[in-house]
């Protein structure tokens, strides 16, 4: 504080010298108020028209400091903390401040009341201000030389007060970004005859499908109406425009309109600049209208409806046009073989997702100024022309991704020096990769899975130092992976599905950036790298279907950060390691994101050059970027095993997919306690198919989010945990071919839901859903157990004993008695006894002479 307070007394007498001084700009300091000494009759730089204390620290109070500069026009305070109260005569005594600019700062709402008294105020900006509630039916109403007025980025809601009806020399008006709604032909709007600027996209208006409330606008230029709610409107009510429209923009906007068409009043539109009117689903035949009849047009945007029939362009050449989006639709048939000659300054064409055939024409060489050119998920054919490939040397963004392309991929060495996203995914090309693509130096992201590449990686990818992304799995590649891959920016490595082999190659060590690495299905060998633990960021680790072997090292415990780990159908044996407990699958630590990698292309055009007469504030306009700047997003695609199925995800279904999986190896071992112990978040667990041993964790309960858990084929004894049943998410559980025992858990919660396969091959497992009933299958050793004297325990075994050795001897000495009183009974004892005798001495004897008969011969 008192740092600022000197420097402004030295400026303050510094500025006694510069008593002319018009302009000053004090943006980007630490300033918090102004300190200014008047003696009477004099005035602290009494000339001054402009000020700015952007990004500085002053709050309410500046407004009393700034009351001595009693000339001030223009005063910008934008990215401040003006909270705090001020009073109406201090806003007073700046009679002559014509623009004030107040945008990203903090401020009472009560300003739009209390800013009627700055009566020479033409053009306020208040965005993204923190302001809500509804708009006050006084005040800002009474500013009648307000020209220009922006309130986008707050938190406004309800209706538009009626006294904006007063507000008629309103030329600009922002009210984007907002929370307003009510039926936009009942607003005030159509009163601001004057507009030459309307904005009110993201918000909640009601808008006639017909736009009839624009009738009286006969000025209006730039109409921006994203985000609202389309109203359907009578016929009866077609009206012809007064104005002459040079951007039009209506994306975006929901409705329960059916088979949606294009308003009316475009028909009488002929010097449009810009047409947006992307994600309406909109229906019917292309609007060949809108090209032939605004010659000067420069941006056509209509992706994500429902047009259909062939994409017809104009007879003429239309210098102006830079950009055409017509993506996801249903266009159909070939590329207008003239439309490089009709539009040669285009810069972005984008006609994905459409159902277009045939080759690229030629005349796409003449394109000498295009950037960006998306033609995937098309059905178009053959090879790429080699004027294209000479012609537009300035390409930024080459996508052609499913289609069915073939041959190579660039016969020759190209002229694309500028190239920094390439993706032929998905095709037929083939031959082998060109080892010049190393000199398109630019390159960020190379996607060419899922085609018929064969050879060798050529090495010179490794001079690519940029390089972020490297997809190049599902091909036929052989040979090794090129040791050169030290670029420290790879954050996507994805060379799956191919022959590769070799051991893991050392290229990534120290690698704090890669996000990615996959490598399954492939004829690796050797052993997992003990670099592997300095991979900090990696969230994919996929060795899926090698023939690396060996134990699973220690250091994959140190990736804290994975979300997938699959090591399964290799040779690894040894232990499970317990460290692999440290992974968190915590999707709120991670960063960065593993669904949108932005590559931004296009440039910033300004739509207040639209305007009739020149904006006072010309930077604000909210939409230049959201019109005017296209970001390509990348995202990459891993596959998983898990529920017993091969899934692909990618996107941000990505970044939330957790997994493990360590099936069709060698593990020995008890499954260690502390893989219970894992994070919460943990998706999938597959230990199938290996020689473990030894009880299930109890633990595994902790794993609440789990929805596949396989231990199939292995030597897992004992009982199930009962407590499992608390895994509440679980879709897949299998124990099969083990040897466990007891009885399988409650048929409650996700359990009710497993089969008989769940369990099967456990012969010492019984219960539902099996057929092996427990009373049925439990041993003799058992029964003992119901056996239980009412204080609970057991027989005593030695009065057991004694008591057999007693009835013995009774039993005993009652015959001997029996057989001594009764004679007849004695005779015939013994008679019985001489019989047994002689019985087995005759079985003896002649069974012996057989014997001897049958060894002599």
């Amino acid at each position: 504080m008192n740092i600022i307070y000197i420097f402004f007394i030295y400026i303050y007498v510094e500025f006694k010298a510069f008593s002319n001084l018009e302009e000053l700009y004090l943006n980007d300091n630490e300033i918090n108020d102004f300190v200014t000494t008047t003696t009477k009759g004099s005035n602290n730089l009494p000339k001054l028209q402009v000020l700015e204390l952007d990004w500085n620290k002053v709050n309410a109070r500046i407004f009393k400091s700034l009351t001595t500069f009693t000339s001030l026009k223009i005063l910008s305070m934008r990215g401040n903390d003006l909270e705090g109260s001020f009073t109406t005569e201090e806003l007073s005594k700046l009679n002559n401040l014509e623009q004030l600019k107040l945008d990203g700062s903090s401020i009472d709402k009560s300003l739009l009341r209390k800013i009627g008294v700055m009566t020479s105020l033409n053009a306020l900006a208040v965005s993204n201000c923190g302001l809500n509630g509804t708009l006050p039916d006084r005040g800002w109403c009474e500013l009648k030389k307000l020209q220009e007025i922006y309130l986008g980025g707050n938190n406004f809601e309800g209706r538009l007060p009626s006294c904006m009806a007063n507000l008629t020399s309103l030329r600009v008006l922002d009210l984007s970004n907002n929370h307003f709604n009510g039926n936009s032909v009942q607003s005030p709007l159509s009163s601001l005859t004057s507009l030459e600027y309307l904005s009110f996209s993201y918000n909640n208006f009601s808008i006639p499908s017909t736009l009839s409330f624009l009738s009286n606008l006969s000025n209006l230029k730039i109409l921006l109406s994203d985000n609202n709610i389309l109203a359907l409107e009578p016929d009866s009510l077609t009206w012809i425009p007064t104005f002459q429209l040079k951007v039009f923009s209506l994306s975006n906007c929901s409705s329960n309109i059916h088979n949606r068409t294009l308003p009316r009043l475009l028909h009488y539109q002929y010097d449009l600049r810009v047409i947006v009117l992307s994600h309406n689903k909109l229906v019917g035949q292309f609007p060949n209208y809108l090209l032939e009849n605004n010659t000067r047009l420069e941006l056509f945007i209509v992706n994500n409806n429902s047009f259909t029939g062939p994409f017809v362009v104009p007879y003429d050449i239309r210098p102006n046009m830079f950009r055409i989006d017509i993506s996801n639709n249903y266009f159909h048939g070939p590329i207008p073989t003239n439309l490089g000659l009709i539009f040669p300054n285009l810069e972005t064409l984008k006609m994905s997702g459409n159902e277009f055939e045939g080759n690229i024409p030629s005349s796409f060489g003449n394109l000498a100024f295009l950037r960006s050119l998306d033609l995937s998920e098309n059905h178009f054919s053959g090879t790429i022309p080699m004027h294209f490939i000479m012609g537009c040397h300035n390409l930024v963004y080459l996508i052609l991704s499913n289609n069915s392309f073939s041959g190579q991929i660039f016969p020759t060495n190209s002229s694309w020096t500028k190239l920094r996203s390439l993706h032929l995914d998905n095709n037929q090309f083939s031959s082998t990769l060109p080892t010049w693509i190393g000199n398109m130096t630019s390159l960020v992201d190379i996607v060419m899975a899922k085609n018929h590449f064969e050879g060798h990686i050529p090495i010179e990818l490794c001079k690519l130092v940029d390089l972020k992304i490297l997809d190049i799995s599902d091909n036929n590649l052989f040979g090794s992976v090129p040791s050169c891959f030290n670029s420290s920016s790879i954050i996507f490595f994805q060379l799956n599905k191919n022959c590769l082999s070799g051991p893991i190659p050392s290229s990534f060590q120290n690698n704090s950036n890669l996000l990615a690495l996959n490598l399954r299905d492939n004829h690796l060998t050797g052993n997992i790298p003990n670099w592997i633990g300095s991979l900090s960021s990696l969230r994919i680790l996929l060795l899926k279907a090698n023939h690396l072997g060996g134990l699973i090292p220690i250091q994959v415990c140190l990736l804290q950060n994975l979300n997938i780990l699959d090591l399964s159908h290799n040779k690894f044996s040894g232990l499970i390691p317990h460290c692999l407990s440290n992974i968190t699958f915590d999707a709120s630590a991670h960063y960065p994101s593993l669904s949108n990698f932005q590559v931004e292309v296009g440039q910033a055009r300004f739509l207040s050059s639209y305007l009739n007469t020149k904006s006072k504030i010309i930077k604000f306009f909210p939409d230049d970027s959201l019109v005017y700047y296209e970001f390509v997003n990348v995202e990459e695609e891993v596959e998983f095993t898990t529920k017993t199925r091969n899934y692909s995800y990618k996107g941000d279904i990505l970044k939330y997919m957790y997994g493990i999986d360590l099936s069709c190896n060698n593990l020995v071992g008890k499954i260690p306690l502390e893989l219970g112990r894992m994070g919460s978040n943990i998706r999938a667990l597959n230990l199938s198919h290996n020689n473990l041993s030894g009880p299930i964790p109890v633990t595994f309960s902790n794993l609440r989010q789990i929805e596949s858990l396989d231990l199939s084929y292995n030597n897992l004894n004992g009982k199930i945990p009962p407590q499992l049943t608390e895994m509440t998410s679980l879709a897949v559980f299998i124990v099969a071919h083990n040897n466990l025992s007891g009885t399988t858990p409650d048929r409650k919660n996700q359990f009710i839901t497993f089969d008989e396969s769940s369990y099967e091959g456990n012969p010492l497992l019984c219960g539902p859903p099996l057929y092996n009933s427990c009373t049925k299958m439990r041993p003799p050793s058992t029964i003992s157990v119901d056996i239980e004297v009412e204080g609970g325990s057991f027989m005593d075994m030695s009065v057991f004993y004694i008591s057999f050795v007693v009835a013995y001897i009774t039993i005993l000495l009652g015959i001997v008695v029996v057989l001594y009183i009764n004679p007849y009974w004695r005779r015939a004892w013994f008679n019985l006894i001489e019989v047994c005798i002689d019985t087995c001495y005759y079985f003896f004897v002649v069974h012996y002479r057989k014997l001897f008969n049958f060894s002599l011969a």
